[in-house]
């Protein structure tokens, strides 16, 4: 297998399994761990204390909040220094997000003030707009929010029904109603999204026009529905947004009129990398909690931390968070331009933290786009995983509210439907790597069998080739009909995740040269190996009939004759420095 050249996002699977260079949390410079602790102590004195008062909906209390972040200059990390921010990289930005998300309900205002207000202006405003909005967003002295969703168009948002008429003085007449909006109760600016319409171009086709506005609450005919009612994240303000004739000047388009699709998209791109980060942060911390309860909880005569199904639990949670963990270190290395993909040399590292070209975060949010999409799906997932197994080594008491396990429980399901659902993110995984892949799949060379190497990469190599084979294989079969496929396209994405996963936790444990590093490695990558071949027999027996699906299916069980790996001996490894620490152990 070569490298892909040009292609950038996802090269990682054209390239044979070996020990490679990426950016690791173990890179951290003394800056990016001192911005670490900063977000840390704020969370801890600040935000888990106020937990009642947010669950209440006091509004105030999370402004306050807000505005706390912002003094310690936690909102601005991506804003360069003339709008208020600290210009620093997107380590920096995900470090933050870790943080935060130990209070889900925190980290979704965090998130919608940060990532869908700031990001949207930082990278498709003009100089006055940002002028005029960041820094008081950045200072927390204004709030945002992002309007984007539907009730009849959620995962389709260009079908918007919102509709902007441009009026003969060039401003826009906003009406329409906008759902499930984070910050609604209490942001003083929106995003929003509508199709424009335009009686001066009757030949304009709905929907041909999709543009982002920014609206300020202040405007005429703007207001905020009720509360909604949610399952969890109680502690964070979600409404209907409601534009009644709302007049809002033609300075206020954001980006083009008709482009609104590319501030949607890139700030999505964006705010999956900072979900997933988000439900890093979570998790860690969820482990340190059944970490805690495991060994005080005594049954039997003995903390039940002692027991192998509990430390299978415990070794699991870690597992999983530590491959999330390792994609996106090394995606945030990638945006910032420190990690060739292409492998031709290793890192120089990061030791200045400052960002050289933040305008050019549209273009590498693109470029890394199947990444984003990718660490999104794993992290909720794995963060789902991770409270779920809180909540049964809890036994009844993680059921019921006196203890926080069912709270974290409820907060993280929402995840799976942010920032694009599960299912779309999948379809967006694969399809866009045919895309962009589709001349070496259709006309490279068909992998080759699994060659002799140390296990760990003989087993990566394997699920390498095992993807290339269904990705060309669907190809073949489909052409340009592939996107009809969705059962395909999702077998596709899951074995794409764990092929990044393996790729990123194995080139980390390398760098590490740790046993506890190695363990973690070799339990993922092997039980990721298992995934995969299933995943891909499954691919196969749908897409193909007789004896081309017989030979498809032999060839992967041949490929996946890989020896197999004791992985018991190796979680009680990673459950004894989960207890003996009291928590996640590779921080």
């Amino acid at each position: 297998m070569s490298a892909p050249g040009a292609v950038r996002g996802a090269s990682w699977l054209f390239a044979s399994a070996a020990p490679v260079s990426t950016f690791t949390p173990e890179q951290l410079s003394d800056e990016h761990r001192l911005i670490r602790q900063t977000a840390d102590a704020f969370m801890a004195n600040e935000v888990l204390p106020a937990i009642h008062r947010l669950e209440e909906k006091d509004w105030t209390c999370a402004r306050e909040l807000v505005a706390t972040c912002a003094e310690l200059g936690l909102l601005g990390t991506d804003v360069p220094e003339e709008y208020g921010g600290l210009a620093m990289d997107k380590v920096s930005s995900l470090i933050v997000g870790e943080a935060v998300g130990r209070l889900p309900s925190f980290a979704t205002t965090f998130g919608a003030q940060t990532g869908l207000s700031i990001t949207p202006l930082l990278c498709f405003g003009t100089s006055a707009q940002k002028q005029q909005y960041l820094p008081r967003l950045v200072s927390g002295e204004i709030l945002g929010a992002y309007a984007l969703s539907e009730s009849g168009s959620g995962s389709d948002a260009l079908s918007a029904r919102a509709r902007a008429v441009r009026q003969a003085d060039g401003s826009f007449v906003l009406s329409g109603e906008k759902m499930w909006i984070t910050n609604g109760g209490f942001a003083d600016i929106f995003i929003v999204f509508a199709n424009v319409e335009d009686a001066r171009r009757p030949d304009l086709q709905v929907g041909r026009a999709f543009t982002a506005f920014i609206v300020e609450r202040a405007f005429p005919g703007v207001a905020s529905g009720n509360e909604e009612h949610k399952m969890g994240l109680n502690g964070s303000s979600t409404t209907p947004l409601i534009l009644q004739d709302v007049r809002v000047p033609a300075e206020n388009v954001l980006g083009e009129v008709g482009k609104g699709h590319k501030v949607a998209f890139n700030v999505l791109n964006y705010g999956r990398v900072k979900l997933g980060a988000m439900c890093s942060g979570g998790a860690r911390f969820v482990i340190a909690e059944a970490a805690k309860y495991a060994s005080e909880r005594r049954q039997f005569g003995r903390p039940i931390a002692e027991f192998g199904a509990i430390r299978h639990k415990l070794s699991e949670m870690v597992v999983r968070e530590y491959a999330v963990e390792s994609m996106l270190y090394r995606l945030a290395g990638l945006l910032d331009g420190h990690d060739d993909d292409t492998r031709s040399a290793p890192p120089s590292g990061l030791p200045d933290t400052r960002s050289a070209a933040l305008s050019g975060l549209p273009a590498a949010l693109e470029a890394y786009a199947i990444e984003a999409s990718i660490v999104k799906v794993a992290g909720s997932e794995m963060l789902d995983y991770v409270v779920d197994e809180n909540v049964q080594i809890h036994g009844g008491n993680g059921f019921v509210r006196d203890y926080p396990a069912e709270r974290h429980y409820r907060d993280a399901r929402v995840n799976r439907i942010f920032e694009g659902t599960n299912e779309i993110n999948r379809l967006l995984i694969a399809g866009m790597l045919v895309r962009r892949s589709k001349a070496m799949l259709v006309d490279g060379p068909e992998p080759q069998d699994r060659p002799d190497a140390p296990d760990v990469m003989a087993a990566l190599d394997t699920m390498k080739a095992a993807a290339l084979t269904v990705l060309a294989t669907a190809v073949s079969r489909y052409g340009d009909k592939l996107g009809d496929e969705q059962e395909v396209l999702t077998l596709a994405a899951d074995i794409l995740i764990d092929v990044f996963a393996s790729d990123s936790v194995t080139a980390r444990a390398a760098a590490a040269g740790d046993p506890l590093h190695a363990a973690v490695a070799s339990v993922y990558v092997s039980d990721a190996a298992a995934r995969v071949e299933v995943a891909a027999r499954t691919a196969l027996a749908a897409m193909l009939d007789g004896d081309e699906r017989a030979t498809a299916v032999a060839r992967i069980r041949r490929l996946f004759d890989i020896p197999a790996v004791d992985t018991v001996p190796l979680r009680n490894l990673i459950a004894a420095a989960v207890l003996s620490r009291g928590k996640y152990p590779y921080l």
